[in-house]
């Protein structure tokens, strides 16, 4: 299925590669390596562009734009291996004061999944657990607690967490031990999840869109026997299977932001997932030892593929739900 984008939405996915490619390019990328913390004042700067309050109504102060616009935003920003919980403070801006503006930051995680983690945890100001609404509840299976699930918010100091090791040097991680579960806020978590695994997704898909344009562009420029190593067939057949599966996962995702069906959600997370990853294991294949150097970005992109790939609907889970849903 192909999916026509309109002008506007065009527009904005280019003026978002704009940004991102010019105030967050490959010079922060490079300096948020050796210093993990979030620059604050680029925070705003997303804030002030409307990144967290793209969906948010305009008498709200925000954009007023719907999910498939925050999907090509998303999108974008796994292009450009933004770091930070882009979908926990886009998902959150009008539940939490001060994270439409990107004056607050807000950490998000999955209360039922072991270990729990917390990304980005020294630079968060609060954390936001969910539980509950997730699997075959979502479907309209299992008891009330399940189907609506909870959410609770903490300050982060009340939060107790150990060190967690992250395969992502862009991303820290800390796994939480305890959270006080004393203030719950308002929140239709099915949804949430539903939201987050397709945000997640869109990450999954610019990376993966990203991937193969580094692996061409190197396999135009790099020679070997004289020749530019595309020329040869294998190389030529990668590449290829890496189109196809970036192309894949985009008509997923993008039809899924449309529906907005917890199945179309679930077989969009699959298929980008697997694009990212496999993507990013291609292209390193086509880069030789020079993709696993700190002077290339693509270790980056499957370092990151890894890491969402185990958040918001992990290959296991969206298949089980799939299968429940091709037997329903």
């Amino acid at each position: 299925m192909h999916f026509q984008l309109t002008q506007d939405q065009r527009a904005l996915r280019d003026g978002t590669r704009e940004l991102l490619a010019g105030r967050f390019g490959r010079d922060r990328l490079r300096a948020a390596v050796g210093d993990q913390a979030l620059d604050r004042a680029r925070w705003r700067e997303l804030g002030a562009a409307g990144f967290f309050a793209l969906r948010l109504p305009e008498e709200a102060g925000g954009v007023g734009l719907g999910l498939p616009e925050a999907v090509l935003v998303l999108e974008e920003a796994g292009r450009a291996l933004l770091p930070g919980p882009l979908v926990a403070c886009q998902l959150l801006a009008g539940a939490v004061d001060g994270v439409a503006s990107g004056e607050k930051i807000v950490g998000l995680c999955e209360g039922e999944r072991e270990p729990v983690l917390w990304e980005h945890p020294a630079d968060c100001d609060e954390l936001i657990l969910v539980e509950g609404g997730a699997g075959r509840s979502a479907h309209g299976s299992g008891g009330a607690q399940g189907r609506t699930g909870s959410a609770y918010r903490s300050a982060t100091d009340r939060v107790a967490c150990a060190p967690f090791a992250s395969v992502d040097p862009l991303t820290p991680l800390a796994r939480v031990t305890d959270l006080p579960r004393t203030e719950p806020l308002a929140l239709e978590v099915p949804r949430l999840r539903r939201e987050a695994a397709l945000l997640t997704a869109a990450q999954q898909l610019g990376s993966a869109a990203r991937t193969v344009e580094m692996a061409v562009r190197h396999a135009r420029e790099r020679e070997q026997f004289g020749a530019p190593v595309g020329s040869f067939q294998a190389v030529k057949h990668l590449c290829a299977q890496m189109l196809v599966r970036a192309e894949m996962a985009r008509s997923a995702v993008y039809a899924a932001a449309v529906t907005e069906s917890a199945l179309d959600v679930t077989a969009a997370k699959l298929l980008a997932d697997e694009a990212a990853v496999a993507n990013a294991r291609d292209c390193l294949q086509v880069h030789g030892g020079m993709g696993f150097t700190w002077e290339a970005d693509v270790h980056l992109h499957l370092k990151r593929a890894w890491l969402r790939a185990a958040r918001w609907e992990v290959a296991r889970e969206a298949e089980e739900l799939l299968a429940a849903g091709l037997i329903a």
